[in-house]
């Protein structure tokens, strides 16, 4: 199968002199605002890109669409959670009757929410308005013991997740969030991330829904396992080689939907570690997808942090959350709102007659 290709454009400087002057010229002390200047800037610098909106002076916010990936891990057929893989499909019929905190979040919010089968064990037979079947497989290999998805299996869910962020563009979204539901997917995103950071197996592996002291020995002890087998046959572990070998389909697929998002020039919320190390894959497959990521929050889970430190990232939030389902990118909207109404409505110092 043919690889997927996506052509990225780095987001441009022409307008950053004019941004950064609307912002200063507002009724207030120069930085005043904090870390909403610089969102604000990342949001205009963003939609500079395409229509020159805010040359003309307005951010836009329309149609945030929260996307929620699903898929099963081999992995977890080792007693290495709190919860068995059914789980996993439970929780996605929870999304589909509105149940989930992912749910009241983004009603919350006023967001748009998607649920997205990319591979579970058994699928959700729905004509549900918010399910999106996009199966690659019945769930992954146990990569533990070798790789969990063929590279046909990893092009095509590259190519499913690109496609679902483009018929979500299409449908007028500029904002796209990433959330995920998998049992056993903190286990690939850790692995993921030792083998792209060279990062020791301990410092990755974390007790995820909050497992006990032997499952967490075991579960470090497979992983450590599945990244020596790795590095054994891959000398250097490229992205398309740890998605292979390591990931997850709802993971995989992420990625293809973050490339096309910024490929499209549209901003990317970036949830919590697994959603994270996803924008890591995306990262170095294209570097310039950097340019369109939001980091909503800091998760509790630690190797989120080394996530964060190998992306440059701060985040927007730090709640002590470690659910997952795009939780805390559907809280950090309001932030992205907030800043686009003071860079599109607050008024300046000329325009308000105040003399500094």
């Amino acid at each position: 199968m043919q690889a997927v290709h996506f052509d990225i454009q780095a987001v441009g400087n022409t307008w950053l002199t004019h941004i950064q002057q609307r912002i200063d010229e507002k009724t207030k002390p120069l930085g005043s605002l904090g870390e909403l200047e610089g969102l604000a800037a990342r949001l205009a610098q963003i939609q500079t890109q395409t229509l020159d909106g805010v040359a003309a002076g307005r951010i836009s916010i329309v149609r945030p669409t929260m996307l929620v990936f699903a898929a099963d891990h081999g992995i977890a057929g080792h007693p290495i959670s709190i919860a068995p893989q059914t789980v996993t499909e439970q929780m996605v019929r929870n999304f589909l009757a509105g149940g989930a905190a992912i749910n009241c979040f983004c009603q919350a919010n006023e967001m748009a929410l998607m649920v997205i089968d990319a591979g579970m064990i058994s699928p959700v037979c729905s004509d549900h308005p918010l399910l999106l079947t996009r199966r690659v497989n019945a769930g992954t290999d146990d990569f533990s013991q070798h790789a969990a998805m063929t590279a046909a299996q990893c092009q095509q869910a590259l190519r499913y997740g690109a496609d679902v962020a483009r018929d979500q563009i299409s449908a007028g979204s500029n904002v796209l969030g990433f959330g995920e539901m998998g049992i056993g997917n903190t286990s690939s995103a850790s692995a993921v991330l030792a083998l792209l950071e060279n990062i020791a197996v301990d410092r990755v592996v974390g007790r995820g829904t909050g497992i006990n002291d032997d499952q967490l020995q075991l579960k470090r002890e497979l992983i450590h396992q599945a990244v020596q087998r790795i590095r054994s046959m891959h000398p250097e572990v490229t992205a398309d080689i740890a998605m292979q070998e390591a990931g997850g389909f709802e993971i995989v697929q992420m990625v293809g939907a973050m490339l096309a998002a910024a490929e499209q020039r549209v901003t990317i919320l970036v949830d919590g570690f697994i959603v994270s190390v996803a924008a890591l894959l995306a990262c170095r497959m294209a570097p310039n997808c950097r340019d369109y990521l939001v980091f909503c929050h800091q998760s509790a889970e630690s190797a989120h942090g080394l996530t964060l430190q190998a992306l440059n990232a701060r985040p927007l939030l730090s709640l002590g959350l470690r659910l997952g389902e795009g939780t805390g990118a559907a809280l950090a909207l309001p932030l992205l709102r907030a800043a686009a109404a003071f860079y599109n409505d607050m008024a300046t110092f000329a325009s308000a007659g105040v003399e500094v």
